[in-house]
């Protein structure tokens, strides 16, 4: 019944950020007017005033995308431009324009004047703008600097030419949603909710737009319901710009319970917060919150204090004709139900970061997400500044969502290559570590995930050993493999220099890659990890040899394949190109289900 009721939300109704929803939302996708820039000279000719006439591309397909084919001439600066009506209504309100993702600086103009720029090419970012007079229509131009040099934070994109080894096709301009809410002069700018099961309670913190002469006569209700029911109402009156407030969820009523956010049981409580002045209502935001509480305890992991075994799934969010844009909101859907008919718990969204809607979808359907910081490979006092910032932002994004449970950093070292030995790479990613607890304490951070770790609440390692009784072999003795070089396939010891074992639960967050296709037209250039399975027969065995090496160790808390689904020339997907099964999802379910099946699992 939830698949049914999630698929009609999502192909009708779904808002373009769910965590935080005004019912007048109107989404600008589809078709943009459209400028190469190879020279860089739309500034200079003032295009942001007058728009080159005659090409148009799909937002929020990018230029390089199948889906925007008839784009040849690839330019590393482009504009778009699309005008918007405006009903009497919206004439007379503030626009609040949302752009959640743009590579990498955005200047934005409104009617030909700039309203505001962005750097940062994965983070949200909104522009405010109120409509003078009786305009009908509002006229947006974009222009979008994507050079895509490496210190800057890239993920996976393709820093040279063509494409090589797994770093895959470039992404330019807009690549998430583009959308409209319209507001008073007085609304809720943002929330953050903290929730606290041993106490029944969350903290909510919330930012409003409210000038200083209006504070005493504004006020902000919360009311929070459980399954359409409602559980308590606070209202804080004589608002200031920052409000912080503790709302009590549980109770003492007969048969009360409090309702925890599980992968298997994903209760969600919904809040609507009613932003009044002298009880006029300027704004109303509806929210939601998961009860949920991830921690350590004796080398384990725990969710809501019990032990979590993880069987994650590695995800880089490629799609065959979309690139890093998922084809639309019931393509994300889809991966979720597969991964979740596979038997697996989680993800991890590797180099890229998931889209409002498909963040919603994990909290709602129940499955548990790392965020991770997309690499810049050059390291210096610019990348340094560049990739702090977009991190705050990708903090910030994943905050309110009970499905996202521990940060990823770095990834082996990348853009930090001598962090093994060189202090200043060191003190880097351990400012980062500290920065991302001041931000965010409640869940757990990956300081540099696969290897060379410095400050980390888990002991991650990433193995391409192709062979599960190698891979066995290897992670026999936890005295050795810790404070070693385990996996033969790096050479790489675990920690830094300076840095030890500590005691923290030890999680294999890579490995398995094991190439194949079934598809015709494979290329040479095809790869995986190892060498290649000559049948689908062989392929699957060794898939199973590994995963069984892996769960039958008693060191691991949890383990992260590699990977959901094939991403151009990388064929190691569990699922093909097309995000098809490669093999049978049951076969996979009863796999990952030979073990660790108390708790969290799908059965």
């Amino acid at each position: 019944m939830m698949k049914l009721d999630i698929a009609q939300e999502v192909g009708q109704t779904l808002s373009p950020n769910p965590q935080f929803n005004r019912n007048n939302w109107l989404e600008l996708q589809g078709e943009w007017r459209f400028a190469a820039d190879p020279e860089n000279e739309g500034i200079k000719k003032g295009w942001f005033k007058e728009f080159p006439a005659g090409d148009s591309i799909d937002v929020p397909y990018v230029q390089e995308s199948d889906r925007n084919s008839t784009h040849t001439e690839y330019a590393s600066v482009v504009w778009y431009e699309k005008e918007v009506s405006l009903d009497e209504e919206q004439k007379n309100k503030t626009i609040l324009l949302h752009f959640e993702a743009v590579d990498y600086k955005t200047t934005v103009w409104i009617n030909g004047f700039q309203a505001g720029e962005h750097e940062g090419g994965h983070t949200p970012f909104k522009i405010s703008y109120k409509p003078e007079g009786n305009e009908e229509n509002v006229t947006v131009t974009v222009r979008a600097e994507d050079f895509n040099t490496t210190d800057q934070p890239v993920g996976k994109q393709s820093w040279k030419e063509d494409n090589f080894l797994c770093w895959y096709s470039r992404t330019t301009g807009i690549w998430q949603t583009v959308w409209m809410e319209f507001v008073n002069d007085f609304y809720l700018e943002s929330v953050q909710m903290t929730p606290d099961i041993d106490t029944g309670q969350v903290i909510v913190e919330a930012f409003c737009r409210i000038p200083e002469q209006f504070q005493k006569r504004t006020s902000l209700t919360m009311t929070v319901y459980l399954h359409g029911k409602q559980i308590t109402e606070v209202t804080v009156n004589h608002l200031s710009p920052y409000t912080k407030t503790t709302l009590t969820v549980d109770s003492d009523f007969p048969d009360f319970r409090l309702a925890y956010w599980t992968p298997e049981s994903p209760e969600l409580y919904d809040i609507i917060f009613t932003l009044e002045t002298d009880g006029e209502v300027e704004d109303t935001v509806a929210s939601y919150f998961g009860m949920r509480k991830v921690s350590v305890k004796d080398n384990e992991i725990l969710l809501n204090n019990e032990k979590f075994y993880q069987k994650l799934i590695l995800d880089q969010g490629y799609y065959k004709d979309t690139l890093m844009t998922a084809p639309d909101a019931s393509a994300e859907l889809e991966d979720i139900e597969k991964i979740k008919a596979m038997g697996f718990n989680g993800l991890r969204k590797h180099q890229t970061v998931g889209t409002h809607r498909f963040l919603y979808l994990c909290d709602k359907l129940g499955l548990v997400t790392w965020a991770e910081m997309p690499s810049f490979y050059k390291f210096h006092s610019g990348s340094i500044g560049r990739a702090s910032s977009e991190w705050q932002e990708i903090i910030q994004k994943h905050y309110n969502h009970p499905s996202t449970i521990i940060y990823t950093i770095m990834n082996e070292s990348w853009g930090v290559n001598e962090v093994y030995s060189n202090k200043q790479q060191q003190h880097f990613v351990d400012a980062l570590y500290s920065l991302t607890k001041a931000l965010d304490p409640m869940r757990l951070v990956i300081g540099n995930d696969g290897w060379e770790q410095t400050k980390t609440d888990i002991l991650t390692i990433h193995d391409y050993t192709q062979d599960g009784g190698k891979l066995s072999e290897a992670y026999r003795s936890k005295e050795h493999f810790v404070n070693g070089a385990p996996a033969k396939t790096s050479n790489k010891y675990t920690y830094a220099q300076g840095y030890k074992y500590e005691g923290q639960p030890v999680l294999l967050s890579e490995f398995g890659g094991v190439a194949f296709t079934e598809q015709t037209g494979s290329q040479e250039e095809d790869w995986g990890y190892g060498d290649r399975p000559e049948s689908k027969e062989e392929a699957w065995e060794r898939i199973s040899a590994l995963i069984t090496a892996v769960m039958d160790n008693e060191h691991f808390c949890g383990f992260c394949y590699t990977q959901l689904s094939d991403v151009q020339q990388e064929v190691n997907g569990l699922l093909t190109h097309d995000h098809d099964y490669k093999f049978d999802p049951e076969k996979v379910r009863k796999l990952l289900n030979q073990k660790h099946t108390r708790g969290f699992i799908f059965e």
